[in-house]
């Protein structure tokens, strides 16, 4: 008999969202979240790129690299819209109660915008960069839990 062994759920949905992840076309970090519902259903990925129908910048290069922004600076010069603002954009509502996969830490903006959508838990593949999102996800009770992936 073969011996086989199965992927815990956080392990499973955090591999998911490193393939979300090769979706976006940021220079710096690729980045991708995936909203899980209780009943384990996907409710929605995101992943960090330009707003709707505005050019890659893969395309025309990166707006904050060209002002000399360095990675976590500028932030209202940059065309992309994060991962996991995508996600919760894309789950509206349904987001309440859910289980947000992330590939890296949140900023302190989708930090806020995590904790106002409701979702309950937030598991992290990826390292802690932003103690501060940290801060506002644990002062607001969400559940933070970090998951180690074999490469």
């Amino acid at each position: 008999m073969v011996e086989y062994t199965r992927p815990s759920w956080d392990e499973y949905f955090a591999k998911i969202v490193e393939d979300v992840s090769k979706r976006s076309t940021c220079f710096k970090r690729q980045i991708g979240a995936l909203i899980v519902n209780p009943s384990r259903e996907i409710v929605a990925t995101g992943y960090n790129g330009p707003v709707r129908g505005a050019p890659h910048c893969w395309d025309v290069g990166c707006v904050k690299d060209e002002m000399g922004y360095k990675s976590g600076e500028g932030h209202e010069w940059c065309v992309a819209v994060h991962a996991e603002q995508n996600a919760l954009i894309q789950a509206g509502k349904s987001a309440r109660g859910c289980t947000l996969y992330l590939n890296a830490f949140p900023c302190k903006i989708c930090a806020r915008m995590i904790v106002n959508s409701g979702i309950k838990k937030v598991v992290i593949s990826g390292e802690y960069t932003d103690k501060d999102g940290l801060v506002i996800l644990e002062n607001a009770g969400v559940e933070v839990v970090h998951v180690m992936l074999g490469k």
